[in-house]
């Protein structure tokens, strides 16, 4: 079917504009690489040979595929097969220059994934998590070898990295069980241990570790390490052998993560502040670190390369992605329509009852206020909002409505102590600041307060059919995306790490505090809602799974509460471009019939999936 191009509207265009992510290329082979692009409509992993300029499609399925990574000699590319989206699976092997795929540990079962770390002799760590097991993590010495098991835990845990000798192998885990704050052990490929590092103290301290990776150079036993020794996330140098730390004259506000230079003369310093993100070079011994100069918004991935320069994928709220070099080139360009451009972002700090909360703005370009106003809430939820490229919002935008975004308690990037802050209360706190920020945006005269969608995917579905529950009298409308909505029961359905994750948050299971789940979860205050309501699920997710908003929808449709489901068959959201669209244009629609306006303009292309009810 041909579309013409001038009657599709732009929302719908930045959707189907071809996107790439930040190429990862092979440690010793810098001319190999790998990334993912929604080329065929699908996001799917394409390998790059750069010296020729061949690029080649890897992955070719249903539901896409994104998860890969290269062997370092650039000869194989390995990529996770799971089920229609249900992260449920196992590694296969792909020749880099294509041919049959083969199953890359053929001994080890099908698993939710735990980290993959793969050696220049062949050999490859991989992390496993299942319900029955919890985490086990195996070595296989050569391709096809027979797996040995290495490390095991009730917990949640996962490989960071492998030496560049293959010698060491750093993992995380949680076995203290803070699932928020991991600690750091260094084993042989035997299992035995080299070295512990872990600053929660046993569990009576919530200071967390993060393996940011091994110095790439034979010989060199230094680790790489994120911590929060100082209230936020940054950057020091553990060598697990000689038994030494060393603090980085990195002082920067904000989280500051980092990786190495490919001869490991220097740290590439990637700097988060206030939603907007730099880059810095640092050189160990260097009194401070040198900035990388990059446009103002937010870097979402960078790499160096061996010439020096500096690789990064860039974007802003107003710009689509680019992946950019230092050199001034575009480094990877896909051919086809761009995306049109968006209204830049405004920032707005509000008084909440845990301290000053950061929101994001974005206003039509034409009219004034007061807007229809949707609260666009993230998932996570130890995530955050930033001055990046985001089609969803866009839309709401283009059909004018104004977007607020909220890096509400238990965000990353504004230090240890806001995110922190979400435990026991889970859910309510965070309303609480929202709440705050929907004030602000009634009373600055931004929003009209007839006119208020609340709306999330994942945490941000959570927070919406929660406060449609706990604040009834403050939104218009609601849109929940693969939601947390009972929450007894998604703990029970769940992966297993997240009900890890789950405990630490609530300090517990269900059957040890029902009264903290309870008071957090959307079933509790369902009949409540008032609002009209959208939800939508996807029928194979394991992080919100189905039976739960079943059960919240159950009792929805018992008292005839105004609401629509739309069920789809993948998993915690779609990598098919029509499908995403479809979903935006169901949501667009339904808010706009309970709130007025205009009808939304259809995409010739058929979306996929069955609209329940």
């Amino acid at each position: 079917m041909t579309t013409d191009a001038a009657a599709v509207p732009d929302w719908e265009k930045r959707f189907r504009a071809p996107r790439v992510s930040l190429p990862d290329w092979a440690e010793d082979a810098p001319d190999r690489a790998l990334f993912v692009s929604n080329a065929t409509g699908t996001y799917e992993l394409y390998a790059w040979d750069r010296a020729s300029g061949r690029q080649r499609q890897v992955t070719d399925r249903p539901n896409g595929t994104t998860d890969g990574v290269l062997t370092p000699d650039g000869e194989a590319v390995w990529w996770f097969s799971d089920t229609d989206g249900d992260e449920f699976g196992v590694w296969m092997r792909q020749p880099f220059d294509g041919g049959e795929d083969e199953p890359a540990a053929p001994g080890l079962a099908a698993s939710y994934p735990a980290g993959l770390a793969i050696g220049r002799d062949g050999s490859a760590v991989i992390g496993r998590s299942t319900d029955d097991d919890g985490t086990t993590i195996h070595l296989v010495r050569t391709p096809g070898a027979e797996p040995v098991e290495i490390y095991r835990h009730r917990e949640s845990a996962g490989v960071g990295d492998l030496s560049h000798d293959g010698t060491l192998i750093a993992l995380e885990h949680t076995e203290h069980g803070d699932a928020m704050h991991s600690a750091l052990r260094v084993v042989r490929p035997d299992g035995s241990t080299v070295a512990e590092l872990d600053d929660t103290e046993g569990g009576t301290k919530e200071l967390g570790l993060a393996v940011l990776g091994f110095a790439p150079v034979a010989g060199d036993t230094r680790l790489l390490v994120g911590h929060q020794r100082r209230g936020r996330w940054e950057p020091m140098i553990w060598d697990p052998v000689a038994g030494t730390e060393t603090a980085l004259p990195v002082d920067l506000p904000g989280d500051v993560g980092a990786e190495w230079y490919p001869d490991g003369s220097a740290l590439l310093i990637e700097h988060g502040f206030e939603a907007r993100s730099e880059l810095w070079r640092y050189e160990p011994g260097a009194p401070a670190p040198v900035r990388v100069e990059t446009p103002a918004g937010t870097v979402s991935g960078a790499t160096a390369r061996p010439d020096g320069t500096v690789e990064y994928l860039w974007s802003s709220a107003e710009r689509p992605p680019v992946v950019r070099s230092t050199s001034g080139a575009v480094v990877l360009d896909p051919p086809g329509a761009k995306a049109p451009p968006s209204v830049p972002v405004e920032d707005a700090w509000v008084e909440g009852p845990g301290g000053r909360i950061h929101a994001l703005v974005q206003k039509p370009a034409t009219g004034e206020g007061p807007f229809p106003t949707i609260f666009e809430i993230h998932g996570g939820p130890t995530w955050h909002d930033s001055d990046a490229f985001a089609s969803g919002p866009a839309a709401w935008v283009d059909h004018g409505f104004a977007v607020v975004r909220v890096n509400y308690r238990g965000s990353t990037g504004y230090g240890r102590a806001w995110t922190d802050a979400l435990k026991h209360r889970v859910g309510l706190i965070e309303l609480e600041d929202i709440g705050a920020v929907r004030e602000w945006a009634v009373t600055s005269g931004l929003a009209d307060p007839e006119r208020l969608v609340l709306a999330g995917g994942s945490w941000g579905g959570y927070l919406t059919l929660l406060g449609l529950g706990t604040q009834p009298d403050s939104w218009t409308l609601g849109l929940a995306a693969v939601p947390v909505a009972d929450y007894v029961a998604a703990y029970h359905d769940e992966m297993e790490a997240l009900k890890a994750m789950d405990r630490t948050l609530l300090g517990g299971t269900p059957e040890e505090v029902p009264e903290r789940f309870e008071a957090s979860s959307p079933l509790t205050y369902v009949d409540a809602v008032r609002a009209p309501l959208y939800i939508s699920a996807g029928v194979n997710d394991p992080r919100c799974p189905i039976r739960q908003v079943e059960n919240y929808v159950d009792r929805l449709a018992a008292r005839g509460a105004v609401h629509e489901v739309y069920r789809y068959d993948a998993g915690h959201g779609s990598l098919v471009v029509e499908e995403r669209i479809k979903q935006v244009r169901l949501e667009l629609e339904f808010a706009l019939k309970h709130l007025g306006g205009g009808p939304v303009l259809a995409s010739p292309a058929p979306g996929t999936g069955v609209k329940a009810e």
